[in-house]
């Protein structure tokens, strides 16, 4: 994606289930837990460039130690600068290197149960105090909890009721506030429970506590607080005595991995990532499903609990297409996949004529499915040629076959992102001049005014980069017609799960749409539309309709796509310009497993959903688009 989009945060947990002296003597090193965390959350760094956080939990610290060691940190650096600050934390203990079993009881972080996470803001808030883990103090140990996930609630006002109806009071309305809150209460009352219930067997004080920290009853905890939640979310946590979880959605909109054996347990949001930290195969990383709990409790038992029963599965289809890692072996076939459907509609858009078309590709994260559309032209031409030889009127001569044999696609590396310029110093026209060189081209790899230039990205949303500067560079080549083409389909609709993209204005094929009925005289259908949203504002969320569709009912792909094309084109552009995204059939065929389109075909998962996209579209009607939802 040439335009940066802020979106799903990564988690990563770790729970050692032997002894500290176990991992020095077969590791070479009891701090084995904190470096395969360091692992995941490094490999995962894509997932969070806003900040960063890790939190350990030691089980055999003794009272007036602490027991909770927690460390977070703002900014691209984030990840290196919290480890350095834990090194620098465990140097500064004096102890000998060797004694694990000293280093459990006292050395800091060196402990068995550990969180990560990695932060991209998708509500306008920062600064530290919404860094992730979030920690809720208690002063018994099994009252403790630490919170981190993936996650964005769409009915925090439902979620901050509830608990405030109980008489608690949030310090703040933020859903990772308002959740830490609630599950919070949820684990008091556990306690409470489970103290009631051993105070009539007649255990004394010390006895409860150990009872309670070694019966904690973590869906219990969960199950009660989750029956209101409405969004896409994985929900990691911690208690101080031990407990560890990891929650995953009914609907499965965000995702989780794990890998148990008899030492570890690991969670991380992608499964390279535990593969390469852990190395194992693909076969030996499970996926948590949806509505399940991965729960490990104090003594190091793992098992996974149903918390809520599975509903319509919506596993996010732009996770896959942008936002993972594409070292997923099936992550990897499915954006080839999404290159090679796109195969024929470039052929039509270039009159079949590949002898005068060069194809590239940017930004380096479309790289994969430009190799799939590679193969999906190789494929039309290999058929020509074989029509070719067998059309022929006459026995073919060696040149003859040579010459057929040696048609190929032409494919150069045609525009390199070599700096990062500084755009800030300037403004206006000069900012948007700068702009347009953030890209270099490669000179000499088009034939001037007679070759085709097709690139494909991974996503078109905004389009202010192609417009201030990928299309310009491009035709500084000079060719007869550009062809941008997007492995994903238009993004229509805004995001309400954990992708930075709730504004209505910022969708170029919106903007397309909307010119477009304005230009044909339709303006009655957007009135109408408005109507519609306005009426149903104050509805409950589950009643309403998302009367947005209307606005792109009339008009095929075809011709959205051209509008967006002659909004992206400059006076000053003297190529042709296309732009043809993927269909809904071709994302779904090349990712079957993954139905969650809502970005693409307005068809929400949760209620919360279709309040999102009426109140954005009132917004962007009303003047307030940059109000978040």
């Amino acid at each position: 994606m040439t335009e940066i989009i802020k979106h799903e945060c990564g988690i990563a947990m770790v729970r050692l289930l032997k002894p500290l002296s176990y991992y020095q003597e077969k590791y070479g090193s009891y701090l084995y837990g904190l470096n395969k965390l360091y692992l995941l959350m490094e490999k995962q760094h894509n997932r969070g460039q806003e900040g960063a956080g890790l939190a350990c939990v030691k089980l055999h610290a003794r009272p007036a130690e602490e027991f909770i060691y927690r460390e977070r940190a703002m900014g691209t650096g984030a990840i290196q600068e919290i480890f350095a600050n834990v090194k620098a934390q465990i140097r500064e203990t004096l102890h000998d290197k060797s004694d694990a079993e000293w280093a459990a009881l006292h050395l800091p972080f060196a402990g068995e149960v550990y969180m990560g996470h990695l932060r991209y803001s998708t509500t306008g808030r920062s600064g530290l105090s919404y860094v992730h883990p979030f920690l809720r103090r208690g002063n018994w140990r099994s009252r403790n909890l630490l919170l981190c996930g993936n996650f964005n609630m769409t009915n925090v006002d439902e979620i901050f009721d509830s608990i405030v109806a109980k008489g608690q009071h949030p310090r703040s309305y933020a859903d990772t506030f308002v959740l830490l809150e609630q599950v919070g209460h949820a684990l008091d009352m556990e306690n409470q429970k489970l103290y009631d219930r051993y105070r009539a067997e007649g255990l004394d004080d010390i006895a409860i506590t150990e009872a309670i920290e070694n019966n904690l009853n973590i869906a219990d905890v969960l199950k009660k607080p989750a029956r209101i939640w409405d969004g896409g979310y994985v929900i990691c946590g911690m208690t101080g005595s031990g407990d560890m979880f990891s929650f995953r959605d009914p609907r499965g909109i965000r995702p989780a991995f794990y890998y148990a054996d008899d030492e570890i347990v690991v969670v991380a949001s992608e499964r390279p990532v535990i593969q390469t930290t852990m190395n194992l195969s693909v076969e030996q990383v499970k996926e948590l499903q949806p509505g399940e709990c991965l729960v490990v409790n104090r003594q190091g038992d793992m098992h996974i609990e149903p918390i809520l029963p599975p509903l319509n599965y919506s596993a996010c289809s732009f996770e896959r297409i942008y936002f993972s890692r594409g070292s997923d072996v099936d992550i990897y076939k499915e954006r080839k996949e999404l290159g090679r459907n796109l195969a024929p509609q470039i052929l039509k858009s270039i009159d079949y004529d590949l002898g005068h078309t060069v194809f590239s590709f940017i930004p380096n994260t479309a790289e994969v499915a430009f190799y799939g559309m590679l193969e999906g032209l190789d494929s039309y031409l290999n058929e020509q040629k074989i029509a070719k030889i067998r059309n022929a009127s006459a026995p073919l001569s060696d040149e003859d076959l040579r010459q057929i044999l040696s048609l190929k696609v032409r494919s150069e590396k045609v525009a390199i992102k070599d700096i990062k310029l500084r755009t800030f110093i300037a403004e206006g026209e000069t900012r948007d001049d700068l702009a347009a060189h953030v890209y270099d081209i490669t000179y000499g790899t088009v034939t001037s005014g007679i070759d085709n230039l097709v690139v494909i990205d991974d996503s078109i949303v905004r389009g202010t980069t192609l417009k201030q500067s990928i299309i310009k560079i491009l035709d500084r080549l000079h060719p007869k017609k550009i062809i941008i083409v997007s492995s994903s389909p238009q993004v229509r609709f805004p995001d309400c799960y954990g992708i930075d993209m709730s504004r209505m204005g910022e969708f170029i094929a919106f903007k397309a749409a909307m010119e477009l009925l304005e230009d044909r005289g339709m303006q009655s259908v957007i009135d109408e539309v408005y109507r519609k949203s306005k009426a149903q504002q104050h509805l409950p969320k589950e009643q309403i309709v998302n009367y947005v569709k209307e606005i792109y009912a009339p008009f095929t792909q075809e011709e959205i796509s051209g509008k967006i094309a002659r909004m992206l084109t400059s006076a000053d552009i003297t190529a042709q310009v296309e732009i043809i995204y993927q269909t809904l059939e071709g994302l779904h065929q090349a990712i079957p497993n993954l139905p969650g389109d809502w970005y693409f075909s307005g068809d929400y998962p949760t209620p919360g959903g279709n309040r999102l996209v009426n109140n954005a579209f009132i917004n962007f009607m009303e003047g307030e688009d940059n109000k978040r939802q």
